[in-house]
């Protein structure tokens, strides 16, 4: 009698043995021990071994012509590092290194964090966009500057050291964000929200704008982009386009999840007229997809993927969100927007804000689906909405050049010979 039976098969051309019983079980042993180690090892490596290879680098002299661009949440160069970057390499000829990952969780290579760790050590600006745990509990060098270019704009929901003592709120005596030597905001009024936030002090918080609104300002960018959805989709011209753009719920990244049910697709697709199309742009740390069946494709489809959700709000006619920042972005362009809040009581109690939601929001608050599509069939036709007293509070200069003032910042870093913070 054989212990072990093994089945040798051949799809498309290729051989796979396998094995089962004793063998194969211990064979499944094996590759889960592996991969224990392998973690084991990633953790110690990401985080003893990168930090020792840190301070050694720090020997090192500072190259004063070299700037780091750091991401965990993106693997290529978009949004604000994509626009500060375009402007420093219209005047400079300065040295870069760049380390994007699409997620936290995205595996870094031995190789890669020894490389991390040099040049973040003998590199005179460091940029972030989003949480970065690495570098946080580094020491930055005196002559040095880590500058963190946050994704979103404004400030209203609490988040970071905001949140101590709530669900999914950081320990107080965390290291996380406290090592920036600068933030830039979009306006003076959000300065004490972040320095809160991010527990740093109110001088190293500067309202430069964010660099990835000014494209609000370019009428012919707006127009490009227009023209670049509709030639890849023609079946939205003539159409009212909604995009419903919700955050998502979680503590973070790797927790990040969006109830699906709450958006009723069957109820959508009744209530749409022929010549209404909803989008729907979850947040990019959502990874499950919501299912749209082939018989709605017509009227709602899914643009999670989309790259950009600016480029998407040049088309829209009405958005429909929650508690994203996109609401700052798309109050520039004067159209409509709702606000649908199925869980506001809820989200008060574990997340909160710096403005009471009701007193913040520039639009109509619903709180149930049927009540979210009616909404935004009676305000399809609003061409124009005045958003004034909204954006002079959050946005320090409504100009179009946030990309300019931030690039004279990181600038004023690379020419610094000497550093006088603490």
């Amino acid at each position: 009698m054989l212990e072990d039976n093994v089945d040798f098969l051949n799809p498309q051309g290729r051989l796979l043995i396998i094995i089962h019983g004793k063998r194969g079980t211990t064979l499944k042993k094996l590759v889960k021990m592996k991969k224990k180690l392998r973690k084991k090892l990633d953790r110690k490596f990401k985080k003893e071994i990168f930090q020792m290879l840190y301070k050694c680098f720090c020997i090192l002299p500072i190259n004063h012509n070299k700037i780091s661009i750091l991401s965990d949440s993106r693997k290529t160069l978009s949004d604000n590092f994509r626009f500060v970057y375009n402007e420093l390499e219209k005047r400079h000829n300065y040295e870069y290194y760049f380390l994007l990952k699409e997620s936290v969780k995205t595996r870094k290579r031995y190789l890669e964090i020894i490389k991390l760790a040099y040049n973040m050590a003998t590199s005179k600006v460091i940029m972030l966009d989003d949480f970065y745990p690495m570098v946080y509990p580094l020491k930055i060098r005196k002559n040095a500057d880590l500058v963190q270019i946050w994704h979103a704009v404004g400030a209203f929901k609490t988040f970071g050291y905001s949140r101590v003592g709530k669900v999914g709120g950081p320990n107080p005596n965390s290291k996380n964000h406290k090592n920036y030597t600068k933030v830039i905001v979009s306006s003076s009024k959000v300065v004490p929200f972040y320095a809160e936030g991010f527990g740093v002090s109110e001088d190293k918080v500067i309202p430069t704008g964010v660099p990835r609104t000014d494209i609000f300002f370019d009428d012919n960018y707006k127009k490009e982009k227009r023209q670049q959805l509709y030639a890849k989709h023609p079946e939205f011209e003539g159409k009212k386009i909604f995009l419903y753009a919700p955050t998502f719920r979680g503590n973070g990244q790797s927790s990040a999840h969006f109830p699906m049910e709450m958006l009723n697709l069957d109820r959508v697709y009744e209530k749409l007229d022929d010549d209404s199309i909803l989008l729907i742009k979850l947040h990019p740390f959502v990874k499950k997809r919501m299912h749209i069946p082939a018989e709605y494709q017509d009227k709602i489809k899914d643009f999670t993927k989309y790259p950009s959700v600016n480029d998407l709000l040049f088309i829209t006619d009405v958005l429909i969100t929650d508690y994203s920042s996109v609401c700052f972005e798309y109050a520039l362009l004067n159209k409509p927007m709702i606000f649908y809040c199925f869980d506001l009581e809820e989200y008060i109690e574990t997340r909160d804000f710096y403005i009471p939601y009701q007193d913040f929001t520039p639009g109509p608050i619903v709180r149930t689906c049927d009540d979210m599509i009616d909404k935004v069939i009676e305000l399809k036709d609003i061409e124009q909405v005045d958003y004034k007293k909204f954006t002079d509070k959050f946005f320090e200069n409504l100009d179009g050049k946030s990309t300019e003032r931030v690039a004279d910042l990181i600038d004023s870093c690379m020419a610094s010979k000497s550093s006088t913070r603490q």
